[in-house]
């Protein structure tokens, strides 16, 4: 065949496109340092109040009785459950803390809460915190979700009910210890600027809206804290310094011009001569990862992260030998036979915190009833997520899959973006971070840094648009979050290294005595 045949057949045949299922790869974490992040070289918090340590043992079943009120007041954000009850209840706390302004802001959906305790001081901490939590089935708890008892537990005393840990528990044992403090000094050391919202389960898709109205104000703050409950069940503490971005979104299939019924399911025998919307739905959603679901196939999805920092390297090392010892228990809890491929150690460390994600959470279509109902589905819809990390945003991770699918031959299959935001971190060499640390040292338990938490949160708001940076933290122990049987340790049991409520409260004094002092 000579060279002018060969083109004329190549111009002919149809264009054969690489299969970006076979050629796509994960993206690979290199570490360039074996330096790594050591937390105890950071000095131990100094400061001691006795005064108000005493006043905390003192009031303890006042203290506690705080937080079941908090917890027997639903606010389910989902299905707007005792929302406007819940956010008036902040409020009003707020005001009763010594906060002159303490007011709702409404938003386009659930209303925030904006309040400032100004004590004269020089310097103005910030408080994010949520007042929204998780659905329940009051069916599967062993104590009702919104009677908030206190129960025996293997741990010690638990406060057992919905927001227990996450996170009307450690967020009100927060206020306790302003509370406490203002009792007997009679001021607080730092101003409190307060930033509440009630949609965090949600995906806090309008939370910027209450930033909106206070940004200038916002902007005074010498950093941004999150009362948080950062024991594991042994007592050791964990600090994250930043979170993943997420971008939550619908794919719908419907009939339609390229097939399948338009108004109302069919019969089954129909297939024979129509197109299943659910088995497009399918094919779409299969498109967009290889064959084992594990790695992204959408064209440029991997393409904007970024390597880790030397710094983000530093935690990670300093960070491997706790990973270590605590990742085949965290899977043997979760019931996970194996991770990807069979990894462990380093390699499960990494993937973790620093790839993205594509997930399915759940999908529906037709009759899915007990029996049989043959039918042919006119529409399917499946909810997805995608944890994003550096230097990854919502809107371009859409816009990648929507070109994806186009190219596909799924240009009839509809994106409906749920929620979304960026990433967002803190550096460890913050004076906001270093004070943390340090209280945690004075408390004898040095905490493991890692640069990030795998889940997400609108902390974007805080490090990237108002450049202030932001901690959580806090001693105390709780689990089953957006699960049967939430819990936090009210009293743990003896010899534990666990807090409880007390020391939890006066971990929360002196962090904020120590943020007073950071330079």
């Amino acid at each position: 065949m000579n060279r002018a045949a060969r083109i004329l057949l190549l111009l002919l045949l149809p264009a054969v496109q690489p299969s970006s299922r076979l050629a796509a790869q994960r993206p690979k974490v290199e570490i360039t340092t074996t330096d790594a992040f050591d937390a105890r070289t950071i000095p131990p918090y100094r400061g001691t109040h006795p005064d108000v340590y005493a006043y905390i043992d003192g009031h303890q079943a006042e203290h506690l009785a705080h937080l079941q009120r908090w917890l027997r007041q639903p606010s389910v954000s989902a299905q707007n459950q005792g929302i406007a009850q819940m956010a008036e209840l902040v409020r009003g706390d707020l005001r009763a803390l010594g906060c002159r302004e303490s007011e709702l802001v409404p938003t386009a959906g659930h209303p925030g809460v904006f309040a400032y305790c100004d004590e004269g001081a020089p310097k103005t901490l910030l408080i994010y915190m949520m007042y929204d939590v998780q659905p329940v089935e009051p069916s599967e708890w062993r104590s009702p979700p919104f009677e908030a008892a206190v129960v025996d537990h293997e741990l010690g005393r638990v406060l057992m009910g919905r927001g227990a840990t996450n996170q009307k528990g450690p967020q009100r044992a927060f206020l306790n210890a302003v509370a406490a403090i203002r009792a007997v000094k009679g001021k607080l050391p730092v101003n409190l600027l307060f930033a509440v919202e009630g949609e965090e389960e949600l995906g806090s898709p309008n939370y910027p809206q209450v930033i909106d109205k206070y940004e200038a104000r916002f902007r005074t703050a010498s950093g941004v804290f999150f009362p948080f409950n950062a024991q594991s069940a042994n007592g050791d503490v964990a600090m994250f310094l930043g979170v993943k971005g997420i971008v939550s979104f619908e794919l719908e299939a419907r009939g339609g011009p390229q097939g399948g019924p338009t108004r109302a399911e069919i019969h089954g025998s129909y297939k024979a001569i129509t197109d299943s919307p659910v088995l497009r739905l399918v094919q779409a959603m299969a498109s967009l990862t290889s064959k084992d679901g594990n790695t992204i196939t959408v064209p440029g999805y991997y393409d904007r992260i970024r390597q880790p920092t030397v710094e983000e390297q530093r935690l990670l090392n300093g960070l491997l030998p706790a990973w270590t010892a605590h990742e085949p228990g965290l899977r043997q809890a979760m019931g996970v036979e194996q991770w990807i491929g069979g990894m462990q150690g380093r390699a499960t460390q990494l993937e973790y915190l620093f790839n993205t994600t594509l997930n399915i959470d759940g999908m529906w279509a037709g009759y899915t009833g007990p029996g049989m109902k043959t039918i042919l589905p006119h529409v399917a819809t499946a909810k997805l997520d995608s944890r994003l990390v550096p230097d990854q945003t919502p809107d371009e991770a859409l816009r990648l899959i929507r070109t994806h699918l186009d190219a596909q031959g799924f240009r009839d299959v509809a994106i409906r973006k749920l929620s979304g935001y960026p990433p967002a971190q803190s550096s460890v060499e913050a004076p906001l971070v270093r004070a943390a640390i340090g209280v945690f040292n004075k408390a004898g338990l040095t905490p493991s840094v890692a640069p990030r938490l795998a889940g997400s949160a609108p902390y974007y708001v805080f490090t990237e648009r108002l450049k202030l940076p932001m901690v959580a933290a806090g001693l105390g122990y709780g689990t089953g979050a957006h699960a049967p049987n939430e819990f936090m340790v009210i009293e743990p049991r003896a010899g534990s290294r666990l807090a409880g409520l007390a020391g939890i409260e006066k971990f929360y004094v002196d962090l904020l005595y120590a943020l007073a002092e950071v330079r």
